[in-house]
């Protein structure tokens, strides 16, 4: 590879480049079975180890690539696969309630998609509802399920709007993103305070003071006791 690429390379995983709203992924994505992927991938970590020097006959190493290949197909990539969607609670809006309902700080765990490493914050939902509303922890799975694959947070933040607005059949939808990236904070620049704010918004939300209510809400110190 000429230095010339490398640099190339660099610049476009540190830009934060998205190509599309969806996750790119090849025709053949799924064709090839959950265990045949963990099998895959754990001859290919393997090769990485021995690259990087490690001796996996050592007790302490000869799991690692089944691990790792397991927790890639199984947890922090599982939202690759449509099938694992969750199910999304839609019931009619029999209160007719019409004002802005937020679900804020849910947990995002999630990966950039350029170095693989964690992507870790919070993500704050809101949307006004028409003739449907959803059950409150299905949100919650919503975000965790576009988190656990490759991202770019730009991306996941339209992923989980255009979602919602289909599923609840409005456009009154908005999501706030505040994460830190560990491809910035223990690789390159190594800033370990700073993180990173997307908005996304449609409908309603357009409208200053709808956006401004929101995220006065977010904004607003909770305290149960």
């Amino acid at each position: 590879m000429s230095t010339r690429n490398e640099n190339e390379i660099e610049s476009i995983g540190d830009a934060h480049i998205s190509s599309s709203t969806e996750t790119p992924l090849r025709a053949d994505a799924f064709d090839t079975s959950d265990d045949d992927k963990i099998q895959n991938i754990e001859y290919h970590f393997s090769e990485i180890m021995k690259e990087l020097g490690l001796d996996l006959t050592d007790d302490s190493l000869s799991g690692t690539p089944y691990r790792v290949a397991k927790m890639y197909v199984k947890e922090l990539f599982y939202g690759l696969n449509p099938k694992n969607r969750p199910e999304t609670s839609i019931f009619e809006n029999k209160y007719q309630y019409k004002k802005m309902l937020v679900e804020q700080n849910i947990t995002i765990d999630s990966a950039c998609e350029h170095h693989f490493l964690p992507i870790i914050g919070t993500a704050h939902v809101g949307y006004i509802p028409k003739n449907k509303v959803i059950g409150l922890s299905k949100i919650n799975r919503l975000v965790d399920y576009y988190s656990h694959r490759p991202q770019v947070q730009e991306r996941l933040c339209l992923q989980i709007l255009k979602d919602l607005q289909q599923t609840l059949g409005t456009e009154d939808v908005i999501v706030v993103i505040q994460a830190k990236h560990l491809c910035v904070s223990s690789r390159g620049i190594k800033d370990k305070s700073s993180f990173t704010t997307t908005i996304e918004y449609r409908g309603k939300f357009v409208e200053s003071d709808t956006r401004k209510e929101f995220l006065e809400v977010v904004n607003t110190p909770f305290d149960v006791t």
